[in-house]
């Protein structure tokens, strides 16, 4: 399914970029999808430390960023002079993804454009997910366009929800979306 999110993206969202990079663990299968739909291949231009957690749940920002620096690894030589499509699954407050992209530029990338295979997380999760205060939520209170700008990339895209449920075809009614529906 996550591949199938990956394709699905880069139909609805491509842009002319060197490499499509995925933030490890969460974006690798999409962007493997990413890669075969686009013809651009995908590189390993992060590489995972697998004794870091997941750093999105960290109530303090502080650990986030520090958290992030210690779970991701950018590949200068991977990514040096190159035009970046970074994939993820998501983006839930927006501090991981900011500091990721600093380091793919700190590390020499041209261009980093960011393409989340899903769409926009505008709510909170009814399932016991555990996402931020809806204020906490990126994506609830600012625009594609702002967002873009905060986290300092040459653009940004989502899968839009029309685009997701019609993937989904009649499988799609047997999912929540509650977490996409801006209320």
């Amino acid at each position: 399914m996550r591949e199938k999110l990956g394709e699905l993206c880069a139909k609805e969202n491509p842009v002319d970029a060197d490499i499509v990079v995925p933030v490890m663990d969460s974006g690798f299968s999409a962007a493997l999808g990413y890669s075969k739909a686009s013809g651009i291949p995908l590189e390993m231009g992060l590489m995972r430390n697998k004794y870091v957690g997941r750093t999105f749940i960290d109530p303090d920002l502080q650990e986030r960023k520090l958290g992030v620096r210690r779970k991701l690894l950018p590949i200068k030589e991977v990514i040096d002079n190159k035009r970046v499509i970074l994939i993820d699954d998501s983006i839930v407050r927006g501090t991981t993804m900011k500091h990721i992209v600093k380091m793919l530029r700190e590390n020499g990338a041209k261009q980093v454009h960011i393409r989340i295979a899903s769409p926009m997380v505008t709510n909170t999760c009814l399932w016991g997910v555990d996402i931020p205060t809806k204020e906490e939520l990126i994506c609830a209170t600012k625009t594609v366009e702002d967002i873009r700008k905060i986290l300092n990339a040459d653009s940004l895209n989502f899968i839009t929800l029309p685009n997701l449920l019609t993937s989904l075809g009649e499988k799609g009614k047997n999912y929540c979306f509650h977490c996409f529906i801006k209320d």
